[in-house]
């Protein structure tokens, strides 16, 4: 049987990573959750832009896309000030957008070694 949550986490995750690409986000993954107990999401997608500029445009469009295309807002939204880390909260999914610099210090992928990552081609 097919949960239907499940199928709408991962149109969500899609239409997400679709967007970032549209703004030729960089080195977009998705980190599947969902096996790990108590996490606070099935799924983190990041992605990075080359400057404030593009982060921004990027966090624009995938709030945009995600609107028209599954009906969905954000729960929670942050760092837009200053546009070095934004984070997009859909409270299934979770988009991280970091520019290139701060995803590098941060390396939050590094964190979640142990789940499922999937790369997309740029």
């Amino acid at each position: 049987m097919i949960n239907s949550e499940n199928n709408s986490t991962e149109q969500l995750a899609e239409t997400i990573i679709h967007a970032v690409q549209d703004k030729k986000a960089e080195k977009v993954i998705s980190l599947d959750l969902s096996k790990i107990p108590n996490a606070v999401c099935s799924r983190f997608v990041v992605c990075h832009g080359n400057s404030k500029t593009q982060v921004d445009a990027i966090a624009d469009e995938a709030i945009r896309k995600v609107k028209t295309e599954t009906g969905e807002k954000p729960w929670h939204t942050e760092g837009y000030e200053n546009a070095e880390w934004i984070l997009i909260d859909y409270v299934d999914v979770v988009l991280h957008i970091f520019r290139k610099e701060v995803r590098d210090f941060y390396k939050l992928e590094d964190l979640w070694a142990d789940v499922d990552i999937t790369r997309y081609e740029e």
